[in-house]
């Protein structure tokens, strides 16, 4: 029998509370035949976050945690407040992983965000999907007084609507078609995407080919998911959307309370 080897890969600047919940999310992962490794890179200014990840350390097999060099200003990323320095430097690690994936020959490398949290079968289930690319769908406000919106796109840096090139469209017709989005990534399913990010699982075979997040010098794209999405493209690697188990983002602090009741309501469910 085939056993998989999958590397969850994640650095980690976290505020403890929220931190929390993401490893009780990962160690109630549900997988059969799938040999699992976690490698995080401790980021955290916060004493407490890292004394979390040395506690899933002890708790759960296979577990690197790296712990580099900090400098003060990075606290800027745990509060969503990136600039071009913390990203790269992300990416950096993210490229260091796919290099370790590659070495050690993993089958799947599985990025995921420290404040997303997963349905038990949601990991399991991307790579059963046989795509290259996959991302698990969360919904975000990410203004206060925003409507929620996946961290999947079609186009560009965050069009959630396909344009034909040459085409003009009113702000009633962008809407229209920005809502079809949302209402197509609601029902559960597989859906072809322009853009992903946060939540990706991604097949060997794709790192192979060359994926990674290092910069596309001629691109202006903020965000290093932008890089790694385009040069997939280029790769020819189509990108993929998944909502079968939609995960949660705990985006902001008040959030908790959310996240604990998503965790409960997931625990004991049914396929």
């Amino acid at each position: 029998m085939k056993i998989d080897q999958l590397l969850i890969g994640c650095p980690v600047c976290q505020a403890p509370e929220v931190l929390a919940l993401f490893l009780q999310s990962l160690q109630r992962l549900e997988f059969k035949n799938t040999k699992v490794y976690y490698h995080f890179i401790d980021d955290n200014h916060d004493r407490c976050s890292s004394e979390l990840l040395d506690q899933f350390c002890t708790a759960v097999e296979r577990v690197t945690i790296e712990r580099p060099q900090k400098n003060s200003t990075d606290k800027k990323y745990q509060e969503h407040n990136w600039d071009e320095n913390i990203i790269w430097k992300v990416a950096e690690y993210k490229n260091q992983m796919i290099g370790r994936a590659l070495q050690e020959n993993f089958t799947h490398l599985f990025f995921i965000d420290s404040d997303v949290l997963l349905h038990p079968k949601a990991a399991a289930h991307l790579m059963d999907t046989g795509k290259e690319i996959v991302s698990q769908v969360f919904w975000t406000r990410w203004q206060d007084d925003a409507v929620e919106q996946p961290q999947v796109w079609m186009q560009d840096f965050y069009t959630q609507y396909d344009q034909k090139p040459g085409e003009h469209l009113t702000e009633a017709e962008e809407r229209k078609r920005t809502f079809a989005f949302f209402d197509m990534l609601r029902k559960p399913g597989l859906y072809e995407v322009g853009g992903l990010g946060a939540c990706t699982m991604i097949r060997r075979s794709a790192l192979e080919k060359g994926v990674c997040f290092q910069r596309v010098r001629n691109l202006t794209l903020w965000g290093e998911d932008r890089h790694f999405c385009v040069r997939a493209a280029v790769l020819g690697i189509p990108l993929y959307a998944d909502t079968v188990y939609p995960a949660f983002h705990v985006f902001r602090p008040h959030q908790l309370a959310d996240g604990r009741a998503f965790l409960q309501q997931t625990e004991n469910i049914l396929p």
